[in-house]
């Protein structure tokens, strides 16, 4: 399976890319816009020492828009035939308590643009209610079932299958969290790339998941209580464990 991974910053994508534990560096790709796509290979026991490419990372830009504009530049300069099999939106998060302590691991069943539509008296309304667009991509069931399996059945991890949300302002009070959990009450987390991410792949036919690492609490905005460090941790573990399955069969 060629994966390609879309992060927002640098280091998160150094998290991503020192979790890939099984593969070795196969050289790095500069695209248009400035992007640079870092790729890893499996190393296939044939002769000629052939390699075959499994996980390209690219860190892409904070938000829905700059997320989308990486991972299509991405997809558009693929040198494979076909360009991926999977994107990921990966990356540290907020999490909604008690879904999501922090430390834990998100895998997204789906990937929902929560602040896209229109406010109402009555409250927010869902684009797909105003007669145009859409706000949730669904992962593949299958693919997300088996991801939280796999980290699950590691006793250093925990993780849930929930709806992630996508923000262009993160949330930073009790009132905003509340509501958002209203009307979301499965949610795990709020990230602010995973939307934009899942466009662009759909534009390209190709499936999207996420996976988010809890480095704060949905709510107050308050740094001091953050654990970005433990939660970058978690991230680079999650995808020491996932990479196997990403070389199953797709």
């Amino acid at each position: 399976m060629r994966v390609l991974v879309v992060t927002a910053v640098a280091a998160e994508a150094k998290a991503v890319t020192e979790g890939i534990t099984r593969y070795a560096a196969s050289g790095t790709r500069e695209l248009t816009g400035g992007y640079e796509v870092s790729g890893f290979a499996q190393f296939v026991p044939r002769p000629g020492s052939v390699q075959i490419p499994v996980l390209d990372v690219l860190a892409g830009g904070v938000g829905p828009t700059a997320a989308a504009v990486a991972t299509a530049t991405a997809l558009a300069a693929s040198p494979y035939d076909p360009p991926y099999h999977l994107v990921v939106s990966a990356g540290i998060a907020g999490g909604f308590e008690p879904h999501a302590p922090l430390g834990s691991l998100v895998v997204s069943d789906a990937i929902i643009a929560a602040d896209l539509g229109a406010e109402t008296p009555d409250g927010h309304l869902p684009v797909e209610e105003l007669g145009f667009g859409r706000s949730v991509h669904h992962p593949p069931a299958a693919l997300t079932a088996r991801m939280a399996e796999v980290l699950n059945a590691d006793p250093l991890t925990s993780a849930v299958r929930a709806p992630v949300l996508t923000l262009s302002t993160a949330t930073g009070t009790a009132a905003r969290a509340a509501e958002l959990a209203a009307r979301h009450p499965r949610a795990a987390a709020e990230a602010m790339e995973g939307f934009g991410v899942a466009e662009a792949a759909a534009a390209h036919s190709v499936p999207c998941v996420e996976i988010r690492a809890i480095s704060n609490a949905v709510g107050p905005r308050d740094r001091g209580s953050w654990q970005i460090g433990r939660a970058l941790d978690s991230l680079r573990y999650a995808f020491t464990l996932l990479t196997p399955v990403f070389e199953e069969p797709s």
